[in-house]
């Protein structure tokens, strides 16, 4: 099966929240309401630095991904 790199989570207990799952290395839940992350596994082979610089990539590419398919569903 092919899984999409991000999916856009929501919870009712968290109604204020929006979460972005990203399903590719390293694995991700980022809440939009104020970019905390919580890994899902640990990036053993990238060390801090790296990290960093991955995430605030990955962290732009979630942004850009909801703001597309908010516009999408505008749409409909």
């Amino acid at each position: 099966m092919e899984l999409p790199k991000f999916l856009l989570g929501d919870n009712t207990d968290f109604p204020e929240d929006i979460f972005i799952i990203h399903l590719d290395y390293p694995r991700f839940i980022i809440n939009l309401k104020d970019d905390e992350v919580e890994f899902m596994e640990e990036a053993e082979d990238l060390d801090e630095t790296e990290l960093n610089a991955e995430m605030e990539g990955l962290v732009e590419q979630a942004n850009a991904f909801y703001d597309k398919e908010m516009e999408r569903y505008e749409k409909e």
